[in-house]
């Protein structure tokens, strides 16, 4: 793959890691960061090789938010930390969405939506009004970090690296079920996963566990 200009790259053990850095500016966005990370991630679609990605920031910090072109409206890297799946951070870390602060709405980039679904509507709802910082304790609590820990970044490779060597065509159908359950009844859900797992259990992977479970073996899964 092409080195980006605006972040570093780096692939191992089929885990990408994209290295916000600008540590000078504690990594904030631009126009052409932005452009740049969106044609970046709709080109891996086709790369077979990458299975998970893990983000962070070089230089201790993971995102300032949005470098504009009237000066920095941070807050876009707590939405990026958002629409993660799964979000590690060090004790010190500090979350805000400062939209209010520059007199903007809090409903940005998908907040208002997702925000509640991850730590309540209440909770959501103060940080956005705000725009005050949540601690990595709060975040813990309130199910917006999955992990807090000195070694986040070595603990979020080694969690990407598990899942790429998992079933990661069952990853996906996962990912795909807890976006698309959020919009129907639990009756029609019942439904939906009844078709994923119909669909899964023709795949290889499924195969490949049985034949191990059978020779009382690990499964090795290609994802397919």
């Amino acid at each position: 793959m092409i080195q980006p200009r605006h972040f570093l790259w780096r692939a191992e053990d089929k885990v990408g890691v994209v290295t916000l850095n600008r540590p000078e500016r504690k990594n904030p966005l631009t126009f052409e960061s932005y452009a740049e990370l969106r044609d970046f991630f709709l080109g891996l679609r086709t790369n077979s090789e990458i299975k998970t990605i893990v983000i962070t920031g070089s230089g201790g910090n993971f995102c300032s938010g949005g470098d504009a072109v009237e000066g920095v409206c941070a807050g876009a890297g707590a939405i990026i930390a958002m629409a993660s799946d799964l979000r590690y951070a060090a004790p010190s870390a500090k979350t805000a969405f400062l939209f209010v602060r520059v007199g903007l709405a809090g409903c940005d980039m998908g907040a208002c939506a997702m925000l509640p679904r991850i730590i309540g509507q209440g909770r959501a709802a103060e940080l956005l009004y705000t725009g005050r910082s949540m601690s990595a304790e709060e975040g813990l609590a309130w199910g917006f970090f999955n992990r807090v820990s000195d070694r986040a970044l070595d603990l979020s490779i080694e969690t990407a690296k598990d899942l790429a060597a998992g079933p990661t065509l069952a990853h996906a159908m996962t990912k795909k079920m807890l976006h698309d359950e959020w919009h129907v009844g639990v009756d029609q859900a019942i439904d939906m996963e009844a078709v994923a797992q119909a669909d899964l259990m023709r795949s290889g992977d499924l195969r490949r566990a049985y034949e191990a479970f059978a020779a009382k073996k690990k499964p090795v899964f290609e994802g397919d």
